[in-house]
Order: structure tokens, then C-alpha cells, then sequence
């Protein structure tokens, strides 16, 4: 079973309904939001009523709302306590977070580990665990560590920085790994050796703990430590190798996120980029499509 959709909307008005609307008119069956504005703390109580009527028309279409996906506001560092206010902080507003999706009755939840901003990767690790511990076991909400780029002084670049982290969480429980092709690419794992980088994944974390793939190709060339994001085949990684991933069956089951960059800041390709996918045949014209 391929489940396959995109990053979409979610605002005050339409919530959960809003979302999974956009995301039926790309021929998606799973989806990806943010319960508010990934870069500021503004938020709106969550509406019970249109949360039902989301869920009502999901079920006359299908879809499995336990695959449907949310992230976390970019701006919740857990790696950084150089403030202890702004720690704090990120703590708090991770728990509140979590509890909007357990009202939406969202299971998974994909966090951005976080950056050392000059601390070491050891300080910034013992923090990540410190704030997880404090946060995780309050609702029945799971967090996704998810697979970073490298850029700057992020956290988590390496499998060997999410075991660590993993390793130190009490609540085993409810911690999981959302993995980016993009970031996994830039960060220096070849995409070309996927087959591979599962099994050490397996290995190291235990494949069981993959709960979200997120699909984009790269502007970058492997190793680049840059986190640019590119349409499906028209970057470093290319189509085929995507298709490898998307089809792989270790992750059969598991939700596949698009978060490939709108062509000319205007145009969603979420749609053909899903047709592409479920045809397993690359458009090179496909962005001259989209435009028109």
C-alpha cells in the first residue's frame, strides 16, 4: 500500500478540514500540516466539530488518519540552554504542541532535533534528552527525530546523533524518526545505497522506529551540509532513486511527505509530482506543465 501526499494548510477557519481538502485535490491519501505558523507561537483553539467533519469525510475516502502526519514549529530548539528562559520555552510550547495533536487526535508528530548554536554537539544532545524527557508521556503523542542536513550546528545529521538521543529517552514508547531523502543526501548518505542505509538504520536504531519518510530531491550534491530542496528528479538524487525509496518495502506502511519547493514560488506541484510517483515514470516537462 502506497500512502503519498504532501505538506498542506492548516488555518484558523477550515482546520483539519481545510487540510485534508487541499490534500484530496492532489490525489493524496496521507498528509502533512502544522497546527499553526511553523515560525511563531501564534495558535487558535482547536475546533471539535471540524475536526469531526474531517474525520467523517476521510473515512468516505479512505484514508487512514493514523498516517496523516504533523510538524512541529521550526522554532522549538531543545538544543539550545545557553538561556534558561528560552529552554524553557521551547519545552512548554513543545508540550502544548502536543497537546493540540492529541485533541486532533494525531498520533505522530516529526521535531526538528535542534542546533548547538556554539554549544558542542555533546551539550546539545544532553539537552535534547533532558527536554524530551520532560515533555514525552504527558499525552499519547509521539515525537519523530527527523534526519537533518547538517547545516550550521544542526543536530541529528548522522544516524549515529538519533540513536544517541533515542537511546537516552525514557519513554521509548513514544519516540520514533522521520527520515528526509534531501537532508540524509546533504548530510553525505548516498541515496543510491538506500537498501544499505536501512540496514544500518535497523541496526543502530531498529527499523521499527521509521514512522514518516519525507520525499525531495536536492539542489545540492551529496554531502553538501545545505538543505535545499528540489522537485522530484530535477536534483542530485534524481527519480529513480526516489521511486527506490518511495516503493522500498521495509517502508511499505509508512507515510511519505512531499516538501518539494512550489515552482516559481506560485504554483503547488504536489499533484503531478503524485501522479509521477503512483505512474513511476519521470516528466522532464513537468515543471512547463505546471506553469501553464
Amino acid at each position: 500500500m502506497l500512502y503519498i501526499g504532501s505538506h498542506v494548510g492548516f488555518n484558523k477557519n477550515n482546520q483539519l478540514v481545510g487540510s485534508l481538502e487541499e490534500a484530496l485535490s492532489y490525489g493524496s491519501n496521507t498528509f502533512m500540516f502544522y497546527t499553526g505558523a511553523p515560525q511563531n507561537t501564534r495558535r487558535y483553539p482547536i475546533d471539535s466539530n471540524i475536526t469531526k467533519k474531517a474525520l467523517d469525510i476521510m473515512k468516505d475516502n479512505n484514508i487512514d488518519y493514523s498516517k496523516v502526519v504533523v510538524h512541529a514549529p521550526y522554532i522549538i530548539n531543545l538544543a539550545n540552554d545557553k538561556e534558561e528562559d528560552k529552554f524553557n520555552f521551547a519545552v512548554n510550547f513543545l508540550k502544548e504542541e502536543l497537546s493540540r495533536c492529541n485533541d486532533l487526535g494525531i498520533k505522530n508528530v516529526v521535531l526538528h532535533p535542534g542546533s548547538h548554536v556554539g554549544l558542542g554537539k555533546e551539550k546539545a544532545i544532553s539537552n535534547i534528552i533532558k527536554g524530551l524527557n520532560l515533555v514525552l508521556g504527558k499525552v499519547d503523542v509521539t515525537i519523530l527525530l527527523e534526519t537533518m542536513a547538517g547545516k550550521g550546528t544542526e543536530i541529528g545529521s548522522s544516524l549515529e546523533e538519533i540513536k544517541e538521543i533515542i537511546d537516552g529517552v525514557k519513554d521509548k514508547d513514544h519516540i520514533g524518526v522521520c527520515l528526509d531523502t534531501c537532508h540524509l543526501s546533504d548530510s553525505g548518505y548516498d541515496m543510491a545505497d538506500f537498501d544499505k542505509l536501512l540496514d544500518k538504520f535497523d541496526k543502530l536504531i531498529g527499523i521499527d522506529k521509521i514512522k514518516c519518510v519525507h520525499i525531495n530531491d536536492s539542489k545540492n550534491e551529496v554531502g553538501a551540509h545545505k538543505d535545499r530542496h528540489e522537485n522530484i528528479g530535477f536534483g542530485h538524487i534524481g527519480f529513480d532513486k526516489l521511486i527506490n525509496v518511495i516503493y522500498n518495502k521495509k517502508l511499505e506502511f509508512i507515510p511519505k511527505i512531499l516538501e518539494t519547493p512550489y515552482i516559481d514560488r506560485e504554483y503547488p506541484p504536489y499533484k503531478y509530482e503524485i501522479e509521477m510517483i503512483r505512474n513511476k515514470k519521470f516528466d522532464p516537462k513537468l515543471l512547463d506543465k505546471i506553469r501553464k
